[in-house]
């Protein structure tokens, strides 16, 4: 039987006296180590996370969508290492564009903010575009509506639709078999299979957006891989600053007029999903 922990006995082996154990010997003034300090836990925020609030117009498609990213890509794993984190701003019954920038600037405070919104029938998309001029709050604007961007994940589009989504609909269900019920008895989610037809995409739905820029009737839009070194956050790993493209859009180019068009993919491009 183990004696480990125990009282130990008086004979050892063969009768013999177990000898007294030997104390150990002390260490020398010269002779002793030096202390080294324990490392300082790590911060509780470091930031190296990018955060953004993204106000979204609907209150389905769009957060679905933007969950996915988080979901997808936000562990930095296909980015290279860049993390970040969307957090979706939105409504029951949807906000209209002012309400969606409004909104999102009240939410993210001193963050990132951005506003996504369609052209559908409002009436305040000025009034939305100089509100986020004031603050800086980055807008990306679908004409028709912000399924234009889904289906560029499958196909390019073009030609007028005269602020009609109903062909973009109607395209998207017949582009991949996930979709053939989309807006159909209101569902209008991304989520399950739908996601699933998205993966891999990403590249070609902003190839087909970008194009799009050089096809408006304005003649002289034309996109660009524009940097715009405007936010910075602490703790952001190697490349100092996010890409921010410009939409390519001329500046006098009347924003409702762009149809079709969508600004979505300059979302991916800043957050390094898709080069471009």
């Amino acid at each position: 039987m183990s004696t480990r922990g125990g009282q130990q006995g008086q004979q050892g082996v063969a009768g013999q006296a177990e000898e007294p154990p030997r104390r150990k010997r002390k260490s020398r003034k010269g002779e002793e180590k030096p202390l080294v300090a324990p490392a300082p836990p790590p911060p509780a925020d470091t930031r190296a996370q990018r955060v953004l609030y993204v106000g979204c117009e609907g209150e389905s498609t769009e957060p679905d969508y933007l969950n996915y990213l988080n979901e997808r890509f936000g562990d930095g794993s296909l980015t290279g290492g860049r993390r970040f984190r969307i957090q979706p701003v939105f409504a029951k019954n949807g906000l209209t564009p002012a309400r969606v920038v409004a909104k999102v600037q009240e939410m993210a405070e001193e963050d990132e903010a951005w506003a996504l919104f369609d052209r559908d029938q409002h009436h305040d998309i000025p009034e939305a575009l100089d509100l986020a001029a004031e603050k800086g709050t980055e807008v990306c604007f679908s004409h028709p509506s912000f399924d234009l961007w889904l289906l560029l994940h499958f196909q390019a589009f073009g030609g007028s639709r005269n602020g009609n989504s109903k062909d973009v609909v109607d395209a998207l269900r017949q582009a991949d078999p996930a979709f053939k019920n989309f807006d159909k008895r209101n569902d209008k989610s991304v989520k399950d299979g739908r996601r699933e037809a998205l993966k891999n995409k990403e590249t070609a739905a902003v190839r087909h957006a970008r194009s799009m820029v050089g096809q408006c009737e304005h003649n002289t839009c034309k996109v660009k891989s524009t940097r715009k070194d405007r936010y910075q956050w602490d703790g952001a790993p190697e490349r100092p600053d996010p890409l921010i493209p410009a939409s390519g859009h001329a500046a006098d180019c009347p924003v409702l007029g762009r149809d079709p068009s969508t600004d979505v993919w300059r979302l991916l491009v800043s957050l390094e999903i898709v080069d471009a």
